[in-house]
């Protein structure tokens, strides 16, 4: 039996109906990890799907109890075939963001999948359902094809990365031994372009945070007190204008990444976003001067107000507000220090004269900027192994453009972290009509069995 064998028995599972049918009785399980009574889909997803696949597949398998949010527990699952051999930790969620449904398109229900035009729709099939059950079926192939995988592999599939991943990182500080491996390899977020394989390598950080103005408490009559009260939400508005220029400039030093490496402008350079018939058309002049699409997303921080609140907007009265509030993001990439972004801030905003301005941290939207070196010989060995079962050139991102708990990975163990995405930037995760190209699905499924297959060939890496 040979790489062929295995490549194309991964591809079978998709062209056989065995994906959707396993991806339909995982997406029918509402697992929307914000919802407070959500425990008990969480464990079920975890026992009834889950478990009973990797135990048939040699797993030892235990729940992780989640020391910060017990609703929220995750599986770690693990093969072992020998001391002398590499160790790959895979990791997945299984938790869903909420399933908005009724608000899908031509009949879609977010909890019933529905393949039409070549698509998986549901919620969760590309975040994250689809893409661990992709990895896990493809190390079946390989192991039903050899006999052995070659390596020992390790799971954790946890079920609140909707939620901020509230606990992963308590769990992998307190179970450090147990979680032990030489790579995470582990698959999330997007591709480049539905058409080009991606390896990616970190995710840009984030922080999320309010900004207010709480001039007084109450509002006032215009007509009485209009042009003698400081209105808080034209002092928050110009509070913002200090922050980014009107062409979306970050202007805080702090929050600005030093130059980009040669090596990581190499990579850039070779990407180009691909635009599908439903994305909006990225506006010209936008964001860093010099920098556009990949080169502005995945190379530099950017800064949004997602959320601005002032007044009564859906019942607008003729009084001055008391209070203007601002919910705000930074997304940022390695070399800008996370731990001085809100400090930073609170500096600024006193020096230009906004010391009304309160800083107010979310409870959740923090993640740490990672990026393993481009250079790394895993990220040699995927790109390699891609190529060949593919035969097309993977793009390799220094880090993808949302957030994701990679920190975990990267410095809490230690890790280089690839990441293999298998959905595509017009997937509509986190909105209605969250679906995966079967297209995807199915080159996902080569890719990543013929990447287990090179891996137990060649051994450590």
């Amino acid at each position: 039996m040979s790489r062929n064998d295995a490549v194309a028995a991964a591809r079978r599972h998709l062209t056989d109906g065995g994906f959707a049918a396993d991806l339909s009785r995982r997406l029918a399980i509402p697992t929307e990890s914000p919802r407070e009574e959500s425990g008990p889909d969480q464990l079920r997803y975890l026992e009834e799907e889950m478990r009973p696949m990797l135990e048939a597949m040699g797993f030892e398998c235990r729940i992780i109890d989640n020391p910060k949010q017990p609703r929220l527990p995750a599986l770690f699952a693990a093969r072992r075939e020998g001391d002398d051999l590499p160790t790959i930790l895979t990791y997945g969620h299984g938790d869903v963001l909420w399933g908005m449904q009724g608000d899908w398109k031509d009949g879609l229900d977010p909890w019933t999948m529905t393949v039409r035009d070549g698509r998986f729709y549901g919620r969760g099939a590309v975040d994250n359902k689809g893409q661990h059950a992709i990895n896990l079926a493809a190390l079946r192939a390989v192991l039903e094809t050899r006999g052995s995988l070659g390596f020992n592999v390790k799971a954790i599939i946890e079920m609140g990365e909707e939620s901020g991943s509230p606990g992963l990182r308590e769990m992998a500080e307190q179970n450090g031994d147990l979680f032990k491996a030489d790579v995470l390899i582990a698959s999330d977020g997007p591709r480049i372009g539905a058409n080009r394989p991606t390896i990616f390598l970190g995710a840009r950080g984030s922080k999320n945070f309010h900004l207010t103005c709480h001039a007084r408490d109450g509002a006032h009559h215009s007509g009485n007190w209009g042009g003698v009260l400081k209105n808080p939400g034209v002092r928050l508005a110009h509070a913002i204008a200090t922050l980014i220029d009107a062409n979306g400039k970050i202007l805080i030093d702090e929050w600005r990444p030093p130059e980009m490496s040669a090596t990581v402008r190499a990579l850039l350079d070779d990407l180009e976003f691909e635009h599908g018939p439903e994305d909006p058309e990225m506006d010209e002049n936008w964001g860093e001067p010099g920098l556009d699409g990949p080169r502005q997303v995945l190379g530099f921080s950017s800064f949004e107000v997602l959320a601005y609140h002032c007044g009564r907007p859906e019942a607008p009265v003729n009084a001055v507000p008391g209070i203007a509030t601002a919910t705000c993001q930074l997304r940022y990439v390695v070399g800008v220090d996370g731990d001085r972004i809100l400090p930073a801030l609170r500096e600024h905003l006193d020096r230009h004269g906004f010391a009304d301005i309160e800083v107010e941290p979310m409870k959740r939207g923090f993640f740490s900027a990672t990026r393993t070196d481009p250079d790394n010989p895993w990220v040699r060995l995927a790109a390699s192994s891609i190529e060949q079962t593919t035969g097309k050139t993977p793009g390799i991102l220094p880090n993808l453009g949302g957030s994701l708990p990679n920190e975990v990975f990267a410095e809490v163990l230690g890790l280089p972290t690839v990441w293999v995405p298998h959905s595509h930037p017009s997937c509509s995760q986190h909105a209605p009509n969250e679906h995966m190209l079967e297209s995807v699905a199915e080159e996902g499924l080569m890719i990543m069995a013929g990447l287990f297959w090179d891996i137990g060939e060649r051994g450590k890496v």
